[in-house]
Order: C-alpha cells, then structure tokens, then sequence
C-alpha cells in the first residue's frame, strides 16, 4: 500500500479540507508515479492522516472518482486507476481516441471563427497569408473533466461551414474529402500557464504536454496545424518501437 505522509492539513490555504484532500492525494500520485492498481489507505487511515472526519475523505475520493483517477470498490477499497492513454503512432483525433478508450468525450468552444494565417501558419499549410482559414479553440472534456486545451488551425477550403462543426473536427474534414492520412506530432513537458490552469481545473505552474500536430493528405496537401496542452497527471502518450534493422 502507498505512503501519503505528505497529506496533512495546510492550515494557511483557503480550500475546503475535501478539495485539499483531493489535491493532496491527486499531486501524489503524479509525482510519486504510483502505479496503476495500488490500493489507496483506508478512509479510516486517511481520516488519521489528516485529521478530516470520514464524510470529508468520502467527498475528497468521490472528487477523485469522477476525475476517473481512483476508482472505488465496495468493500474493498480505493485503487488508482490509469490515465488516459494515447498510441502515439495513430492518427486518430480527441473524440475517436476517447471512444476507443470507453470514455464520453465532450468539448467547451473558446472559439469558432474565420481568419487569415498568421507568416508561420501559411507556411506550414503552404497557403498565402490572404487565405482564408478556421481557427477552433476547445477545452477537451473527458466525462465532464477537462483533460487538454486545443487550438487548431485549417484552411477554410478543406471544411464546411463552421456552423457545421459539431465536436470532431476530423469527422468535418472527412464529410469534405479530406480526412488526414499522414502527418507528424511533436511532444514537449512545460508547465501550465495561469490561465490553461484556469481551464484544465489544475494548479498554475501543473506539468502540461504541449503537443503540436500537423497532418497532411496522401498527396502532401497539409490539412492541419493543431497546437495542444494537455493535463501531465491524467494523458499520457504510449510509442511503439521496433528494430527495423537487419542482423
């Protein structure tokens, strides 16, 4: 069973006891690269631990629960599930990748709006700066918990309406001809600004994985740019490797 000595009461914060109880627990399970599967201590030790009666442990586990980072066992206990995963070498957007997984993907628009390419993005869709293009902004939900902040860019040729996009937006693409086939991703760890931390429910300065994609057609036609950041404690990104040297 894991050790959560570090989960005592901060007498000086201003969070509810349940949220900090949570936090406490949430933080060190993500520092501490608990696996998944361990047994969290009992609502009666953890009631020790921190001094919080055993209706405020309930409320701080359930948070956890519908986080979908613990999941809790009738008479058995509470034990750390994984997080979401991602098979890096697929070419599958946020909804169908969360379908895959068995989770209910959701989607909170920031925004939804026509405009022109900045020098950087027109070279990288290879359009003019002139072009027309549609820029998505969304908070990806994963059964009602924030789980990354995307920003794509796409040339408006390649799309319908944007009064047409719903929550996929390869779905769109694909019902104009132009699904991605091929394309490339780049993953580096930073840390949550204050305001993606406002949005993805985390504490400022959290591990984020800022991820940028950019897919093209079979032809080499460029279809996206897709700037990412998603929450360190709850996706990870899972490479397949092979030899593919002889001898």
């Amino acid at each position: 069973m894991m050790k959560l000595n570090k989960i005592s009461r901060d007498k000086t914060s201003s969070m509810p006891h349940y949220m900090l109880i949570a936090k406490n627990i949430r933080t060190y399970i993500s520092e501490n690269n608990v696996d998944a599967g361990d047994a969290l201590p009992s609502e009666r030790e953890l009631c020790q631990m921190t001094g919080a009666s055993r209706v405020t442990i309930r409320k701080a586990l359930n948070i956890l629960a519908e986080e979908k980072i613990v999941q809790r066992k009738h008479g058995a206990g509470t034990f750390v599930l994984p997080p979401i995963s991602h098979l890096g070498s697929s070419l599958r957007g946020f909804t169908s990748n969360m379908h895959t997984h068995g989770y209910n993907p959701q989607a909170i628009w920031i925004m939804k709006a026509y405009g022109t390419p900045t020098a950087e993005e027109a070279e990288i869709l290879k359009i003019r700066q002139a072009d027309k293009v549609v820029r998505l902004g969304r908070v990806r939900l994963s059964d009602g918990q924030p789980l990354a902040i995307e920003h794509a860019v796409v040339p408006a040729s390649m799309l319908p309406d944007i009064s047409e996009i719903t929550q996929s937006l390869y779905q769109a693409l694909e019902a104009q001809g132009n699904k991605p086939v091929k394309g490339t991703q780049r993953v580096k760890a930073s840390l949550a600004n204050p305001t993606e931390a406002g949005l993805l429910s985390i504490e400022e300065n959290s591990q984020v994985l800022r991820i940028e994609r950019r897919t093209t057609l079979h032809d080499g036609t460029p279809v996206e740019l897709t700037r990412s950041a998603y929450r360190g404690d709850r996706y990870d990104i899972i490479m397949n490797l092979e030899d593919n040297q002889l001898g």
